[in-house]
């Protein structure tokens, strides 16, 4: 099956972002294990094998069914009771009310891939950012840089695109969980400089995630709304794992017009168009029950948290992680069965 490429501008001037995506197994490391040696001349060695060491760097780490910032976040915000938005068929007809809903997700390189690492994860700083004053150097009161293990210099996967080191297109976000601090470290166009010896990047964003705090009024993030970009991943593990999936998903439509809370950021103007923020929620009359399970469960959230428009690209297109185990012939074909008019738009601004 056909995969589809998200394509959008992005921050303070237009930019071609591209929503592809990539997947690898999970770096692993072990301790050494100590040569054999004897006790005695006639027993066996006393001395064990050293435990494993855990990697210190994991792409697509387990979270431990932790919810990715507090439940009362916009993000985790149950809006199946919400207002519909007076201007809702306006804004769906504008748009293209047979618009096909659209997965951004699959096997390498399609999606986005996310990282887990430890408190003891070194951090690098980051050469330059191409839009440096709204972005962040480093956790404040530390000192700059970014968690990033050394595997993204050279291994695939470890950057939107698939690329190592990020290489020269396409939107390149890295997406880093310290899960132990709880904190999220996003870069948007990840390079590494081989010949300088450093990173660089569009911009990078950094999020408490035991914490509603939003980006400063009129800043980006790593995605046009100034949003972070984790939190709204359709994620493999939340779909196949148990119980219901507790957050919205990140949205991408043709053309934005403004921002609304919660989005802090702007990326056109276009009238008639939804403005970055907004959220779209699956109609509660979409019958469910000819999906399969795993496909109820993505839909159902869309009845119950939404999509939140994040940024300009192609109409409708809902991003996942990337991961080997998605099934473009389980995804596809549903979602390509749902339609913008199968959507209601909940009152701008609702909270």
């Amino acid at each position: 099956m056909r995969r589809y490429l998200l394509s959008s501008s992005h921050l303070l001037l237009p930019l071609l972002l591209v929503s592809v995506a990539c997947a690898s197994k999970s770096s692993q490391s072990s301790g050494a294990t100590p040569a054999a040696s004897d006790a005695s001349p006639t027993g066996p060695s006393a001395t064990q094998p050293a435990a494993p060491v855990p990697p210190t760097a994991q792409l697509l780490g387990d979270l431990q069914g932790r919810q990715v910032f507090p439940p009362d976040n916009w993000w985790n915000q149950d809006i199946s009771g919400a207002p519909v938005d007076p201007s809702s068929a306006a804004y769906i007809n504008w748009n293209g009310a047979s618009t096909r809903l659209h997965p951004d997700f699959g096997p390498p390189p399609y999606g986005l891939p996310y990282i887990t690492v430890g408190r003891d994860q070194p951090r690098v700083a980051i050469g330059s950012f191409k839009y440096a004053s709204e972005s962040d150097a480093g956790v404040p009161g530390e000192a700059p840089g970014y968690p990033i293990p050394d595997e993204a210099r050279s291994m695939p996967n470890y950057i939107e695109g698939a690329v190592p080191g990020g290489g020269d297109s396409g939107d390149r976000h890295m997406l880093i969980v310290d899960r132990d601090r709880w904190l999220l470290y996003e870069l948007f166009g990840a390079k590494w400089n081989a010949a300088a010896k450093h990173w660089e990047a569009g911009s990078g964003a950094i999020f408490d995630l035991s914490s509603n705090a939003r980006r400063p009024e009129g800043w980006t993030s790593t995605d046009a709304a100034g949003l972070a970009v984790l939190p709204g991943l359709v994620r493999y593990d939340e779909v196949y794992g148990a119980g219901p999936i507790r957050h919205a998903f990140r949205v991408a439509m043709d053309y934005t017009n403004g921002y609304v809370w919660p989005a802090s950021h702007q990326a056109g103007s276009k009238a008639g168009a939804l403005p970055l923020g907004a959220r779209l929620r699956l109609k509660a009359s979409v019958d469910l029950s000819r999906y399969t399970p795993a496909v109820q469960k993505v839909f159902q959230a869309m009845k119950t948290y939404g999509l939140i428009v994040v940024d300009n690209g192609g109409n409708l297109y809902v991003t996942g992680t990337m991961d080997s185990r998605w099934n473009n012939d389980e995804f596809n074909p549903a979602f390509h069965g749902l339609h913008l008019s199968d959507f209601e738009v909940v009152q701008l601004g609702w909270r």
